[in-house]
């Protein structure tokens, strides 16, 4: 499927937005006459939210006037559009894929308000836990954040944006592998296991142990 819709950025305050190259580029319209008719009716357009635009390169060299319109401007601005099949068959896919951004925006919002006592309850473990420290709260979140989405926080927020909480920057499906994993250190905290024994049965290595009776050189695998 073609992307139709993009995020103005990747925290929980992002908005769902297509351009009007992806309009032209869709429906047999050129760049310029879909950008004069943004500008025919920039007024109603406004009504619905300030439209914004950057300049974009051409193959050319030179530069183009691209707009960024949202939900409502997007479906607005394919009305004043000859309501051909191509056009009907876009603004079907253009529906459908605002609805699934909205959608996941919606999740990873009630998904952080569903988190965030679970936070607090990981936080007062660790006020309570034998091996803590001043970094403690922090390298737990690292650890977090690294098994929920396969990158330490520095390279999260290179890829998706800064935000004031590296949790804001997570899909939907990434909080709730977040949420079952904080659930799971919570328990060791509460075992007392030591950080690197947190770490090993998060991201599933050999670790030694050493027990009563039991030998040095045997090994646990964690599955």
């Amino acid at each position: 499927m073609l992307d139709l819709v993009f995020y103005t950025d990747n925290t929980l305050k992002a908005e769902p937005y297509t351009t009007s190259e992806i309009i032209a580029n869709n429906t047999n319209n050129s760049r310029v006459s879909v950008r004069r008719l943004i500008e025919k009716h920039i007024d109603r357009l406004k009504q619905f939210g300030k439209v914004e635009f950057e300049m974009q390169p051409l193959p050319s060299g030179q530069k183009a006037k691209v707009y960024k319109l949202n939900e409502q401007q997007a479906t607005l601005l394919i009305t004043f559009l000859d309501n051909s099949d191509i056009v009907a068959n876009f603004k079907t896919l253009l529906v459908k894929q605002f609805y699934e951004m909205r959608d996941e925006l919606t999740k990873r919002n009630i998904n952080r308000a569903i988190e965030k006592p679970v936070k607090k309850t990981l936080m007062d473990c660790i006020k309570k836990w034998k091996y803590a420290s001043k970094y403690a709260y922090s390298n737990i979140n690292r650890l977090l954040i690294k098994g929920a989405t396969g990158l330490s926080i520095k390279a999260l927020k290179k890829e998706r944006g800064d935000a004031k909480a590296a949790l804001d920057l997570l899909t939907s499906q990434e909080q709730e592998k977040y949420k079952q994993l904080e659930q799971k250190v919570i328990a060791y905290i509460e075992a007392n296991f030591d950080y690197q024994l947190i770490k090993a049965l998060l991201t599933g290595k050999e670790i030694k142990f050493i027990y009563q009776g039991a030998m040095q050189d045997d090994k646990l695998t964690i599955n």
